[in-house]
């Protein structure tokens, strides 16, 4: 298969998950933990990405100084643009069970139930997902095959994303059809920004694709700080480490045994 039809393919397998997870609310009804923990073990795998996959394939392309100003300017873009679709929303987009803000007697008015909170999220994680699934197309640069821990890490972090959206979504009156046109619509952008990150970088400077790597890596590794880790910690409390150390030694093994 075509390098970037591949990539295009890996990303839109990451993306499938947003789709899968908006599915949940009509299916079944799955308790809080279970979803958080899922987002645990999200965590710990991406975490286990961003240190061993990304960053130090980011060191050994390009040296140390692509690679520290690439992470540093990504988590820096990625804080800009995360407080600007909070403040608009979707500050809980990763959330495993319903707005924390609907409880609340003075929840700000973007928050509120009954708003476009769900178009928020979404927006959210357009903003989330491209740097990952640039990774993924990256990764098979030079004929290497597709980063299965990259993959794994992303697949298992949209998949809470795509729960809360589609319940946020529901809760302001919008139809099944608008709610999985909208997923299914991320998912492929997920897809094409694979193929593209893998099209634009295949001849680039082994500097200019460590900075791009370092880049998504320090915008992913904000996100898990900013809004998974806070989420998943609030339903499994005491266990979230635990669980979270699983996932990290379980992409660390694969990482490991794939090398």
């Amino acid at each position: 298969m075509n390098q970037a039809l591949l990539a295009g393919f890996w990303g839109l397998v990451g993306g499938s998950a947003l789709v899968i997870g908006a599915a949940v609310p009509f299916i079944l009804s799955l308790p809080q933990r279970v979803i958080a923990a899922v987002m645990a073990v999200g965590s710990g795998v991406l975490i286990s990405a961003v240190a061993f996959d990304l960053m130090d394939e980011a060191y050994h392309r390009g040296g140390f100084t692509a690679t520290a100003a690439g992470f540093l300017g990504g988590a820096l873009v990625y804080t800009i643009a995360n407080i600007v679709v909070s403040r608009r929303g979707a500050r809980h987009r990763k959330r495993s069970g319903n707005n924390p803000d609907e409880s609340q007697p003075h929840a700000s008015a973007d928050q509120a139930p009954g708003t476009n909170t769900g178009v928020a999220i979404a927006i959210g994680a357009l903003l989330d997902g491209i740097p990952e699934s640039v990774v993924i197309g990256t990764s098979l640069i030079g004929g290497k095959g597709v980063s299965a821990v990259v993959v794994a890490a992303v697949f298992l972090s949209n998949v809470p994303e795509g729960l809360a959206s589609a319940a946020g979504m529901r809760q302001a009156g919008r139809s099944a059809r608008y709610i999985f046109g909208v997923w299914i619509g991320i998912a492929i952008a997920s897809g094409l920004a694979a193929m593209l990150g893998n099209v634009a970088l295949a001849g680039a400077a082994p500097s200019f694709v460590a900075a791009v790597t370092a880049v998504a890596a320090g915008a992913i590794l904000a996100m898990l700080v900013d809004t998974m880790i806070p989420e998943a910690t609030e339903a499994t409390h005491d266990y979230s480490g635990l669980i979270a150390v699983t996932g990290f030694l379980a992409a660390f093994c694969l990482t490991k045994l794939g090398g």
